[in-house]
């Protein structure tokens, strides 16, 4: 499917996010107002314990908001039912899973839980969603795999395909470059943007690779702290200084016009 409009699946409006602690309330960012485009890869940057994972975890359902709204595909987050909302968004998280002792296809066919039922029977079109789910991830060879011998970056693209198998318009991955070596890295984030141009997907993930995020992301959230999040194309926010500001540090240089992060060596000539 090509699809080279887009438009608004998920629009934020004076969202507060956070969690109880035993002290009471942590609010980790406060009157968050944007939105998250079909068609375009945006991507959420931020340090250590920012807060990254609980906005994805708040934008996902999994965790209550504390103020503001949450609009996605034209409905309140919170009018959704939970399996009705397993139908709108799929979720690939970046824990490695301990033991799975089933096939690549079978983890796959788990996506169309939401229509089947944990043990429900594929039917003839389920198990065509799941091939098609497969080999839009690049790995039809991998299928009848066990998937306990996969390598880490075969692991993520089985779980993308998973998530693909769910047919939501929206996917969400909190650090899915996580555990992978460098070609891997650029394979994923290259599938996850072909998901967005070709498939018309909404896609929103966490990443901690900046260099990546900053060559592939078609739009950039920066988390800071203080709750302030910034957003914008990351040429823009080089462009306003929001990069060099989040980047530099001692021996550590942005260079904007490149688009490129650079190492100052000590004592380098």
């Amino acid at each position: 499917m090509n699809n080279s409009n887009t438009s608004d699946t998920i629009r934020l409006d004076n969202l507060t996010i956070g969690y109880k602690t035993h002290d009471g309330i942590r609010t980790v960012a406060k009157d968050i107002n944007a939105s998250i485009k079909s068609g375009k890869l945006t991507c959420l940057v931020g340090t250590n314990g920012i807060g990254k994972s609980t906005l994805l975890r708040t934008l996902s359902g999994f965790q209550p908001r504390l103020g503001g709204s949450i609009v996605i595909n034209g409905s309140e987050l919170s009018g959704y039912t939970p399996r009705d909302l397993s139908r709108i968004v799929s979720v690939v998280l970046t824990s490695r899973p301990s033991s799975i002792n089933f096939t690549v296809e079978e983890i796959v066919a788990l996506g169309r839980t939401p229509y089947t039922g944990f043990w429900g029977t594929l039917n003839d079109a389920d198990k065509e969603i799941v091939s098609e789910s497969i080999r839009l991830a690049g790995i039809s060879h991998l299928a009848k795999r066990n998937a306990m011998s996969l390598s880490d970056g075969e692991r993520q693209k089985m779980m993308i395909a998973k998530a693909l198998a769910q047919q939501t318009p929206v996917i969400m991955l909190d650090e899915p470059t996580a555990f992978l070596d460098y070609p891997s890295k650029v394979e994923t984030m290259l599938l996850l943007t072909r998901l967005c141009r070709e498939e018309g997907k909404t896609i929103f993930m966490s990443s901690h690779d900046l260099e990546l995020v900053i060559q592939l992301a078609d739009i950039l959230w920066v988390m800071e702290q203080g709750g302030t999040i910034s957003v914008g194309t990351p040429k823009a926010l080089a462009d306003e200084g929001t990069l060099s500001r989040f980047i530099e540090r001692t021996g550590i240089m942005f260079d904007k016009e490149a688009m490129r992060i650079t190492v100052c060596k000590s004592g380098a000539d």
